[in-house]
């Protein structure tokens, strides 16, 4: 009997609408399609949306795709490789592939729909993410709720001028990661972005932390999740995961 009561109850709240919502992760990138000065094409790279968006679903956690100017997201062209399994995945994906090309803009969602946010990385990140309001207030909010903010790569330029609650940066005094001056100097852009992300990152007073170039590096403080470089993709998607499940 004490069962069936149970059983009963789940039902009425399913038929009322009260049932727990399932989880919901924001995805955010670059709007930015221009390389500085230069004639090079930029943008989101590829992988660091497929890995963790797969991830992510997989785990029956649904994602939505934002950009800062909503509608289609430009792909680095460095980033589409078809040896690669999710490239291939995400080349045959008609779902995926129109929610990258139908963006929604990051200023008209609502951040209280949201248990995590993660700002996607690319080159393209480093012009249009850090000074933007919609950014910030979309962060705040979500981590205010309980949420988790997180970025991989060059999606930390998002983290810079995030505020807490009490006017100081939320990221200051906390472990993070990003792509470093030397993976930058190895590609050989130090001279073209507007700044060095590991520069700026520790100019805001984070721990910063770092592992070998292009190996995959993950790091997760206070509900504060990042991810060194495109090699980091997969496993911060594995950790997103297991802290919102």
């Amino acid at each position: 009997m004490k069962k069936l009561i149970q059983l009963s109850l789940i039902f009425i709240g399913l038929l009322s609408g009260s049932a727990v919502a399932a989880e919901k992760v924001l995805i955010v990138v670059t709007s930015h399609a221009q390389m500085g000065e230069t004639d090079e094409q930029t943008g989101f790279w590829l992988t660091e949306l497929t890995h963790p968006y797969y991830e992510l679903t997989e785990a029956g956690i649904e994602v939505d795709i934002a950009s800062i100017k909503g509608g289609p997201a430009p792909i680095d062209p460095r980033s589409i490789n078809v040896e690669e399994k999710d490239t291939q995945v995400f080349l045959n994906d008609t779902a995926l592939m129109a929610k990258v090309y139908t963006t929604l803009p990051l200023a008209k969602l609502n951040a209280n729909d949201y248990d995590a946010i993660l700002f996607s990385g690319g080159h393209g990140t480093m012009w249009d993410f850090t000074e933007n309001q919609h950014i910030s207030s979309m962060s705040q909010t979500i981590y205010q709720n309980g949420g988790i903010v997180s970025a991989l790569c060059h999606g930390p330029a998002a983290l810079l001028n995030i505020k807490s609650k009490d006017g100081q940066y939320l990221i200051s005094g906390v472990k993070v990661t990003g792509f470093t001056n030397q993976e930058e100097a190895m590609v050989k852009l130090d001279g073209i972005v507007p700044y060095l992300l590991e520069s700026e990152l520790k100019k805001r007073g984070t721990k910063f932390e770092s592992g070998p170039a292009w190996q995959p590096k993950v790091v997760v403080d206070k509900r504060i999740v990042t991810g060194q470089n495109p090699q980091s993709a997969q496993l911060l998607g594995e950790t997103l995961v297991k802290l919102i499940k």
